[in-house]
């Protein structure tokens, strides 16, 4: 049990590395504007630029330090794993005083100096407490992973891929339902993990369902999610006749995705990023003239470059 603790530790020292080494470009661009204004000063407007330049440069050197003393006190969590050397090792980041780590150091302390009992007490309700169900488990890891708590969307949007992609997960309403309750977490990873998985998860029924008034509203769904990896699931909906069935009082009928590329296109026209516009320019010349009618209108109100 100590060990994953001593991992938590390590990944939260990390982000606090990470955190000082976004502090650390800021000043690298700074220092680049700067270094313009210094080659076009002249005389007096010269002086305070270089010394505000040096100053910058004082403060660069003092976080590339601060950053390798925190990427080494991540290291030393693997380093010290018992005995009096992690409890050195514990004191020594209290005495840091940095309030994002305290928690972890504290959990650490803990388990450290638990007894037997409470530690059995501790085992047993965590293990109560673990998700049972494929969506808990997958939120659970957007709470805790290194990887996933990054700045960084990929390893979210690969994971949400992967699990969206295990067999009959996209066509498990339960699942379904559990990602839009997470929506409203107020962790905002676990809110983006479900955003992604609830992307792969519509993308896959709107391509494959025969349904096609199911389709529609898996499609309407994505239209209302404010995360732009949206946007190439989107655009393939645009670009993919399909057909299939709808419901007529007749009973089910065949038909077409018409009016779901059409929520498609005009959900593109409100993202306004460049790769939207490109995909609706491709569309005046579509085979369907409600679709080519609709992109030319959404560009003649919509000129120039899109951003």
């Amino acid at each position: 049990m100590i060990g994953q603790e001593l991992r938590q530790l390590q990944e939260v020292l990390n982000r606090k590395a990470d955190a000082v080494q976004r502090e650390f470009n800021l000043l690298g661009e700074q220092l680049q504007g700067l270094a313009h204004k210094v080659m076009e000063a002249r005389g007096a407007d010269r002086e305070p630029l270089v010394a505000e330049q040096a100053a910058l440069r004082d403060k660069q050197q003092a976080l590339a330090g601060e950053i390798n003393q925190w990427r080494d006190r991540a290291r030393g969590s693997v380093r010290h794993q018992e005995g009096a050397a992690l409890q050195a090792y514990l004191d020594e980041l209290v005495a840091t005083q940095e309030e994002s780590i305290l928690p972890a150091v504290e959990r650490v302390r803990y388990l450290l100096n638990a007894s037997d009992e409470e530690l059995a007490a501790l085992a047993q309700t965590q293990e109560q407490a673990r998700p049972t169900t494929p969506v808990g488990r997958l939120l659970e890891r957007a709470r805790v992973e290194f990887d996933l708590r990054g700045d960084d969307p990929a390893p979210r949007q690969k994971a949400a891929f992967e699990f969206a992609n295990r067999a009959a997960m996209a066509q498990n309403d339960e699942a379904l339902a559990e990602l839009e309750a997470a929506l409203a977490d107020k962790d905002p990873r676990v809110k983006e993990m479900a955003t992604l998985s609830l992307i792969q998860m519509y993308r896959f029924r709107a391509r494959h369902l025969s349904d096609l008034d199911v389709v529609h509203s898996c499609v309407e769904r994505l239209t209302r999610l404010k995360h732009r990896a949206v946007v190439p699931v989107l655009i393939e909906i645009l670009e993919t006749p399909r057909t299939g069935f709808v419901s007529s009082a007749g009973g089910m009928i065949e038909g077409n995705n018409t009016r779901s590329r059409e929520a498609a296109l005009q959900s593109l026209a409100e993202w306004h990023t460049p790769e939207a516009q490109m995909a609706i320019q491709a569309r005046r010349q579509d085979r369907d003239p409600h679709i080519a009618e609709a992109a030319t209108r959404l560009l003649e109100a919509n000129p120039g470059g899109w951003k």
